[in-house]
């Protein structure tokens, strides 16, 4: 079988493919246009985030049997076309997920604890204690919607930080625990004060977190989003910001993160983001530690190992 992988990936994914006795093609430097005319030449498809794989580029993969995405996420593969024509998919979701859990607590220490404002002020010259006194995430209540391995990791976390944790996942049940409770969105906007997204991007959750969202939380809060940009309206965000509903923000992702490619609209959302005192913006990093770009192919090669063997 031969595999194509058209995204950077850790020098030890081929190795790994070769050890299962697959052929891997390096072409990194294919786009959607090159890769779609080989692709009917594989069984096999590895990919990042380089391009969406649509119904089009699937009618040409007369071969393909799956597709392994080096990253948490399936949004930018069709999964009903891939469903139809038997193509099994499979992401690293697990790979990261302590790369994320970190990313997240680290993002909130600095926010509550002025870090990355003291310490630019600090370069500047100047010494400003008060004006730099912190807030303390021991004792906050904080809602985590999705529990993934993403949001099981980071829930853990937060637990041991002294958060009193409130998890809501549409789609799992039991799997509350001493430190972790299970409850219901309800419950998350009526006692929340720190609010943590750890869900796919879908159908259901484009645009979930908008205006009447934030609306329903009784108090102010602090919003973290590690998961998808087009999950939230960043305009209702930015909406929330300046009336304090949301009193800062820790953002791994935005709705357009090609920022030359920014509308005059989004341009405007995204200075005020990034010039907000409260707000801290990554530039979607969170999963992408040395250790992870190991370990998703490990992930990935044990998935294909899988799928050979059910053959």
């Amino acid at each position: 079988m031969k595999v194509l992988l058209v995204d950077e990936m850790h020098p030890s994914m081929v190795p790994l493919l070769e050890e299962l006795g697959l052929e891997a093609d390096v072409c990194t430097d294919f786009d959607y246009a090159r890769a779609s005319a080989v692709i009917g030449n594989y069984e096999g498809l590895l990919i990042r985030s380089k391009f969406f794989i649509d119904d089009a580029f699937l009618e040409k993969a007369v071969k393909l049997r799956f597709i392994g995405r080096a990253g948490a996420g399936l949004d930018l593969i069709d999964l009903e076309a891939c469903e139809r024509r038997g193509i099994t998919v499979f992401g690293a979701n697990e790979a990261n997920k302590t790369a994320v859990a970190e990313h997240l607590l680290g993002m909130i220490l600095s926010l509550f604890n002025h870090i990355t404002k003291s310490n630019a002020e600090v370069r500047n010259g100047l010494w400003l204690r008060e004006a730099n006194r912190g807030e303390e995430l021991a004792g906050k209540t904080v809602g985590v919607i999705g529990l993934g391995n993403n949001g099981s990791e980071s829930a853990r976390r937060l637990a041991a930080f002294g958060c009193r944790v409130l998890a809501f996942d549409k789609y799992k049940t039991g799997f509350g625990s001493e430190d972790i409770r299970e409850s219901t969105l309800e419950e998350i906007f009526e006692e929340a004060d720190l609010l943590t997204l750890h869900i796919p991007l879908t159908y259901e959750t484009k645009a979930w977190v908008n205006e009447d969202f934030f609306n329903r939380f009784r108090k102010d809060i602090y919003f973290c989003n590690l998961a998808r940009g087009e999950i939230m309206v960043q305009a209702d965000l930015v909406s929330a910001l300046e009336s304090g509903k949301v009193k800062g923000a820790c953002l791994d992702v935005l709705e357009n993160e090609k920022l030359k490619t920014l509308s005059p609209e989004q341009k405007v959302r995204f200075d005020y983001l990034k010039d907000h005192p409260r707000v801290l913006i990554t530039p979607h990093v969170a999963g992408w530690t040395l250790e992870s770009y190991e370990k998703i192919n490990r992930v990935l090669s044990g998935k294909i190992e899988e799928f050979l063997r059910s053959m």
